[in-house]
């Protein structure tokens, strides 16, 4: 069952706000990702947990603030609320186990690196910032 609406409302205006789009359906997905087939995208996977609020969120933000490379394209699903968006999401990563918060970059449509939950939880802002802005960095173009 989806969170409610309202809950989770100020978690998703986090990334939103930073300029990623929203996808709420499997179409959606599938569209972004038609799209990602040039350039650099970022997935952002959105959650509600704490390492969400207090590290995810907080460093793509500051990378995307900081960092000298930004992706042609910032996209987020939300697990527990889009849950056909991030299923499908997922389809685009599939040997990689659910993981959320977690960040994935596509390089012309290909995965090149990926952040789950577990190199997420417990760092801080700064250090998933360092981790993204040197992805960017490698595979920007």
């Amino acid at each position: 069952m989806p969170y409610p609406p309202m809950l989770i409302k100020p978690m998703k205006e986090e990334l939103t706000e930073a300029g990623f789009k929203e996808l709420l359906t499997a179409e959606d997905v599938d569209t972004a990702m038609e799209a990602a087939k040039t350039g650099l995208t970022l997935v952002a996977i959105n959650s509600v947990d704490g390492c969400a609020a207090g590290m995810a969120r907080p460093g793509v933000r500051l990378a995307l603030e900081n960092g000298s490379r930004r992706p042609d394209r910032l996209l987020t699903v939300f697990e527990g609320q889009d849950l056909e968006a991030t299923a499908r999401m997922r389809s685009y990563f599939p040997d990689i186990p659910p993981s959320q918060p977690s960040f994935a970059v596509f390089k012309d449509g290909e995965l090149v690196y990926f952040i789950p939950r577990h190199r997420i939880e417990g760092r801080s802002a700064e250090q998933v910032a360092g981790d993204l802005t040197s992805a960017f960095e490698e595979h920007g173009a």
